[in-house]
């Protein structure tokens, strides 16, 4: 394989598992078209984004959660710092997750999500948007359940109910007086399941590939940017893998204009053990031990400063 591969979702998932397969072994990314989630809503929702983010920033932070982690709500510019990182990345977003019923058994780890009065619209937006990316992930996840010999709905229990996070991310053009080495995301790993991200398309996504070099991640408009998480890489013991990547600086006149994207995180069931695949350990390896979904998101968000 020359290079990142782009599938059409319109095609039977039979037919794309393993050209998807192996761009996720040998990179950790796909781009993926005709992905299903409709354009209008993309745009609405985009809108949406840019009118929240627009608001003053002492309406914002009327929605930090003090001690949420950032699971809901709004999460300040330079909160998020990557797992060994030195300085803070220069972004701010707002975390949309899954809306559970009262008395929900997992309600204990899911926090009911946060909706700014001053936007009456944003909640139907965003949760359409959720339930549309949750429907392509779905999808994705049965191609790779192929690739790995299982059968095609294999992965359905194992996120039934996950405890996927929809994470609207607005890059401010860049301040004059950001920190020596502070970029919009420096080099990380996801944490979750699959990452499928809107937004891409404008320069700045990279990934770092099998021989130490980064990688420019181009998606043509509309399209997808799909990755591996560690929570998958786990799974498969490291045959999908999760790649380190980041978001780079823009120079000249992009670095004065902000930069927006939709990264949709979905993650396995809290209570979901993730045990390597048999298939998927050779013989005389020793896979890392079975952990709890919840158990090990934890584990990586207080790497991070989220919890």
């Amino acid at each position: 394989m020359d290079n990142i591969a782009t599938i059409s979702l319109s095609r039977p998932v039979a037919q794309i598992a393993d050209d998807l397969g192996r761009s996720f072994a040998e990179y950790g990314f796909a781009i993926v078209r005709d992905h299903g989630i409709d354009q209008d809503l993309i745009d609405r929702a985009e809108k949406m984004a840019r009118r929240f983010f627009d608001l003053p920033l002492e309406t914002k932070r009327a929605y930090h959660l003090e001690g949420g982690g950032g699971a809901r709500g709004y999460t300040p510019f330079g909160t998020e710092i990557a797992k060994d990182a030195t300085v803070h990345d220069l972004k701010e977003f707002w975390h949309v997750g899954r809306s559970l019923p009262d008395g929900h058994p997992l309600s204990d780890v899911m926090p009911p999500n946060l909706w700014p009065a001053e936007l009456p619209e944003f909640r139907e937006t965003f949760e359409e948007l959720f339930s549309a990316f949750e429907a392509t992930g779905a999808r994705i996840l049965s191609a790779i359940a192929l690739h790995l010999g299982l059968e095609e709905d294999w992965f359905e229990p194992t996120v039934k109910d996950g405890n996927s996070v929809m994470r609207l991310l607005h890059y401010p053009p860049l301040p004059t007086d950001a920190p020596e080495g502070a970029i919009r995301a420096a080099a990380h790993g996801d944490i979750n399941t699959i990452t499928l991200l809107l937004g891409a398309e404008e320069a700045g996504l990279e990934l770092l590939n099998k021989q130490g070099e980064w990688m420019p991640v181009s998606p043509p408009p509309g399209a997808l940017a799909v990755n591996v998480g560690d929570m998958l890489d786990r799974l498969t013991n490291g045959k999908l893998r999760s790649t380190t990547h980041r978001v780079v600086n823009p120079s000249g006149e992009a670095a004065r204009r902000s930069r927006y994207s939709m990264p949709f995180f979905l993650h396995f069931r809290p209570d979901f053990l993730i045990e390597p695949l048999p298939q998927c350990v050779d013989s005389g390896e020793t896979p890392e031990p079975p952990i709890l979904a919840h158990d090990y998101l934890m584990q990586r968000l207080r790497e991070i400063g989220l919890a």
